[in-house]
């Protein structure tokens, strides 16, 4: 039987150099990526508003996706009974539009294109660190 020689080499100094250099890179790339993903899947109603006030932005060590519309969370989370967090509203209601029609609602169904935007698409943000760690990106 041979002898077999194994040399093991700690890299991790470099790495964590390397990944600090390249950090803010690979954040930026990556909240360019969800905002795209945020605003396809963001319903447009007359005036398209809520999907071209979504962004994004770096702080630090983190990437945040996410728009100042007043509605937003609404959208994002439902309301009336089909609300995400349970908490809407059990029973229909009626309101008044813009225009002095009115409606009667159970509420809306969630969007969660915030959520999805980084949920779905995790092994993408996975190749983006990875190609922006390697230099081919």
């Amino acid at each position: 039987m041979a002898d077999i020689t194994i040399h093991l080499e700690d890299n991790s100094d470099e790495f964590l150099k390397l990944f600090e250099e390249r950090k803010e890179a690979i954040l930026e790339a990556c909240g360019l990526t969800a905002e795209a993903y945020a605003k396809m899947l963001t319903p447009v109603g007359r005036t398209g508003r809520l999907r071209n006030s979504i962004t994004h932005t770096v702080k630090g060590d983190e990437v945040y996706i996410g728009t100042n519309v007043h509605y937003a969370p609404w959208v994002e989370l439902g309301t009336g009974i089909y609300a995400s967090d349970g908490q809407g509203r059990k029973s229909p209601w009626k309101y008044q539009d813009s225009e002095g029609k009115w409606h009667w609602t159970k509420g809306m169904k969630p969007h969660h294109m915030l959520k999805r935007s980084v949920e779905d698409h995790k092994s993408e943000y996975k190749a983006i660190v990875e190609e922006i760690l390697k230099g081919s990106r």
